[in-house]
């Protein structure tokens, strides 16, 4: 077997192609054009993020069997294409979270003890001890925002150094936290009023970008200092800029940039900002991981071994994978739907097979959800092997039941989840011959709603005119409604709206619907 190895990796992780009796062939040169030539002789494609595996690539790549990615993100792969042609595609996705959690740590120190500046001030002939007086980390305050893997090792690191580390994760249980050796916050407030240092970990959607404005600094210490080596953008840029000037904030350590490359910022203008240009999985071992990890991940794939870092489910015993096709997109948008009403964890999660399907291996359907629930609250990506992993490391207990018959479904899929005595439950099922998805139970109302991009939830006490107030606010916005469903138990006690619509509504259209029909619940999500 031929495996090209586009983009340069380490070279052990050459070694370990060689070694398994492939025939490596080291395409650094060669150009989109040649690639697209000479594909079709290769069982196996490592790249890194310059190549772009395309859909065109792809379907000339007659013999390609795996498609490793040298590092965490695969945007620059056609998943989808892949998946159908029955190709495996693999990442590294652990390859970096010790180098990025240690880089967390070097800005820590980096600005508590002004070393760039001392440095800089040095080596210009320069003697100034008095001006560069720092602050020590130990019984000092550290927040986390985010305790996934990476957070975590921030944590554990800090209190090495004897902080005190408290962390704000709903997904995370009480137990976990505890078993951590960290303070629980209840909402992010909790960290900001009690943190003398912040960092944030967390992935880059539409509720994290622009998280930190005006009010969250207000809210923090007189002279807090902040990390960030996750997302640009999560901290407002004109906000943060005001807060450095006016000293609400002493310092700042940044890694990452809303553009990359970044080569101008308001933020290299301050003296005490320590800046560098996205080093958090730039290390010598970080890249011998990348390459080992994903050379053994290609040769796993080739010789018929287990691909654990597979983000798609190329691999999944034929039987398997034609029971659970129909019901696989429905079961991660459950998983997805779930978390965006909970706004939280769960101790446990449930998941209920009803009628035809629970017949069948269930497995594969249950990782789906799993994938769907941490698809928008981890800061790595999430597939259908470490999304079991996750839940484990967030002391989520997971379960199966089934029961061959279904009251009012020939397949029902159910997630509940359970937090501090909370119960939630979603359900859905698929319908015709195109196996469309409904969501057909939320929050234990009856409601038939096909999932869609844009999704809006309501739930207030049943009396006439409801439908007309919120139709009238979206409309007043020029937002436009698709479809919509409404469920309640009896007459005149509690109603679910639901709603799909055409663009997203705002945080502020959201209050104003709950303020104009007197709504007490009212959520917007992107599924």
């Amino acid at each position: 077997m031929k495996v090209l190895v586009k983009e340069k990796i380490a070279d052990t992780g050459i070694e370990k192609l060689e070694e398994a009796g492939f025939e490596v062939v080291l395409g650094y040169e060669m150009s989109a054009d040649e690639l697209l030539d000479e594909i079709g002789k290769y069982d196996g494609l490592i790249v890194r993020s310059a190549t772009k595996v395309t859909a065109d690539l792809i379907e000339r790549a007659d013999n390609l069997k795996v498609i490793g990615r040298a590092g965490i993100g695969i945007d620059n792969i056609d998943v989808e294409v892949a998946t159908k042609r029955g190709i495996v595609v693999a990442n590294a996705p652990q390859s970096n979270i010790i180098s990025a959690a240690e880089h967390t740590i070097a800005l820590l120190l980096a600005q508590s003890r002004n070393i760039p500046q001392a440095n800089t001030s040095l080596k210009s002939g320069k003697w100034e001890r008095s001006r560069f007086e720092g602050v020590e980390l130990y019984e000092k305050t550290l927040g986390v925002i985010g305790l996934g893997r990476i957070g975590t090792l921030v944590a554990q690191r800090a209190l090495g150094f004897g902080m005190k580390v408290v962390g704000y994760d709903p997904y995370v249980t009480k137990e976990r936290y505890a078993q951590l050796g960290i303070e629980r916050a209840e909402k992010i407030e909790d960290v900001l009023r009690v943190a003398d240092f912040i960092t944030v970990h967390l992935p880059k959607t539409k509720e994290t970008i622009g998280l930190f404005g005006k009010k969250e600094f207000g809210l923090m210490k007189e002279g807090v200092r902040l990390i960030n080596t996750a997302r640009g953008g999560i901290f407002q840029e004109e906000a943060l800029i005001e807060a450095l000037k006016s000293g609400k904030v002493a310092s700042l350590g940044v890694d990452v940039y809303e553009k990359e490359p970044c080569t101008e910022s308001p933020f290299f203008e301050f003296p005490q900002v320590v800046v560098t240009p996205h080093l958090g999985a730039s290390t010598i071992e970080a890249q011998d991981k990348a390459g080992v990890m994903i050379a053994e991940q290609v040769v796993a794939a080739l010789t018929g071994g287990f691909v654990s870092n597979a983000i798609n489910i190329a691999l999944v015993p034929t039987e398997a994978m034609e029971a659970s096709k129909p019901f696989l997109p429905l079961a991660e948008n459950l998983g997805r739907l779930y978390t965006a009403l909970a706004e939280g964890g769960a101790n446990e999660i449930e998941v209920e097979y009803l009628g035809q399907v629970a017949e069948h291996d269930t497995k594969l359907l249950t990782t789906a959800v799993l994938k769907g629930f941490f698809d928008a609250i981890v800061e790595e990506p999430v597939n259908y092997v470490n999304a079991p992993i996750m839940a484990k490391e967030r002391g989520t207990e997971v379960r199966e039941s089934k029961a061959t018959t279904s009251k009012d479904y020939t397949n029902l899929i159910r997630v509940k989840g359970r937090q501090d005595g909370e119960v939630l439950s979603v359900a859905g099922t698929v319908v015709g011959k195109k196996d469309q998805q409904r969501f057909v139970s939320i929050f234990e109302f009856d409601i038939d709603m096909v999932p869609s991009k844009y999704m809006a939830f309501f739930r207030y006490e049943d009396r006439p005119g409801m439908i007309g107030k919120v139709g009238t606010t979206l409309g007043q916005h020029g937002i436009n409604i698709a479809n919509m469903q409404v469920g309640r138990r009896k007459l005149g006690g509690e109603a679910l709206m639901g709603v799909n619509v055409d663009t997203p509504i705002s945080d502020e259209v959201i209050e104003e619907i709950k303020a104009e029909a007197g709504i007490g619940y009212a959520k917007f999500m992107v599924l």
